[in-house]
């Protein structure tokens, strides 16, 4: 569902993957379907060519009758598995909800790498999953293919997470990096979008709100508190200006735009916004793409970063997570 940068960089991964899915994990797979807004719902059972579509060569529908809405698509496509990578609604989480939720109904695994349906409707879509004994899976939704919501079950039982602090958002990271070099605001915000990681209308990006939903996210799952979007103090990078963000660097110090989130008694604070970071702060070392997140636990820290990575590494969160819904 949805064939952007994202759904396309997975396809590509999957084409490029088959031979060592199949016999590292015995894994085959066959693509029945693909669902745009420009060319609507597309279904084969039997399989659609998938370099065909990466070419843009759309087959016609072989269906008398042509689905008319995400249910018919998922039962014309006779679906395994929904990978929902269709555009963020920030307040309602919608499409993507009722989407994941017909899949799972359909008795489909969902995949999602759209953050909406974690922080609006994470209970409601976990538990339908367990009811219908299939994965509700979302790990490309933060820091793209970094196993974070997968290692904390399994790699880290028993721990406290008490907070977390980190740059979640790679835009406004390209976008000040790019303007410390001595483009505009705008220029940076070009060299996002051809890189892949800017939307072409970047609000959601520059003003904080992909960060904001992320921290939500991270909060909700890691930390099982029921946070709110408009809970999170949230600034975007809009208004520092750009010879602010050049003079702190030429003084050894940067802006980033800054993810928190602190246990304080039964709730979670959470913010979003740029910070004036020293250069001995870890955090003021990333470039480019690069995003990195420190937990704060009970027994020790840990810190992950993710270095310079590109939209192939949100296709990657989509393909761990399928291998990790079919696998068991």
């Amino acid at each position: 569902m949805g064939f952007g940068n994202v759904g396309r960089a997975f396809l590509r991964l999957l084409i490029s993957k088959e031979t060592e899915l199949r016999r590292r994990y015995d894994v085959r797979w066959r693509l029945t379907g693909v669902g745009t807004r420009r060319n609507g719902w597309l279904a084969d059972p039997d399989g659609l060519h998938p370099l065909a579509i990466l070419n843009g060569r759309w087959p016609a529908q072989h269906h008398a009758s042509p689905a008319r809405n995400v249910r018919e698509w998922l039962e014309q496509a006779r679906a395994d598995v929904l990978f929902e990578a269709s555009s963020l609604d920030v307040h309602t989480g919608q499409p993507a909800i009722d989407h994941i939720k017909a899949a799972l109904e359909l008795g489909a695994h969902a995949v999602s790498v759209n953050k909406g349906p974690i922080v609006h409707a994470l209970g409601e879509l976990t538990s339908l999953a367990r009811e219908k004994g299939k994965k509700f899976l979302y790990e490309a939704t933060v820091m793209d293919g970094v196993p974070i919501f997968s290692m904390f079950p399994l790699g880290l039982p028993a721990t406290e997470l008490r907070g977390f602090s980190g740059v979640l958002n790679s835009t406004t990271n390209v976008v000040l990096t790019e303007i410390e070099k001595g483009r505009s605001f705008e220029e940076g915000v070009r060299r996002a979008q051809a890189m892949g990681v800017a939307e072409t209308d970047p609000s959601a990006d520059l003003d904080g709100w992909d960060a904001a939903v992320k921290v939500a996210a991270l909060a909700i799952v890691l930390m099982n508190a029921p946070v709110r979007l408009e809970q999170i103090r949230r600034t975007g990078i809009r208004d520092i200006g750009e010879e602010k963000i050049r003079s702190v660097r030429a003084s050894g110090m940067r802006y980033k735009l800054v993810c928190r989130a602190e246990r304080r008694g039964d709730g979670v604070d959470c913010s979003v916004q740029p910070e004036l970071l020293l250069a001995s702060d870890p955090l003021a070392n990333l470039e480019g793409t690069s995003s990195a997140v420190r937990f704060d636990l009970d027994v020790f820290g840990l810190s992950l970063v993710e270095h310079n990575p590109g939209i192939e590494a949100t296709g990657y969160g989509l393909l761990a997570d399928f291998l990790r819904a079919v696998c068991g």
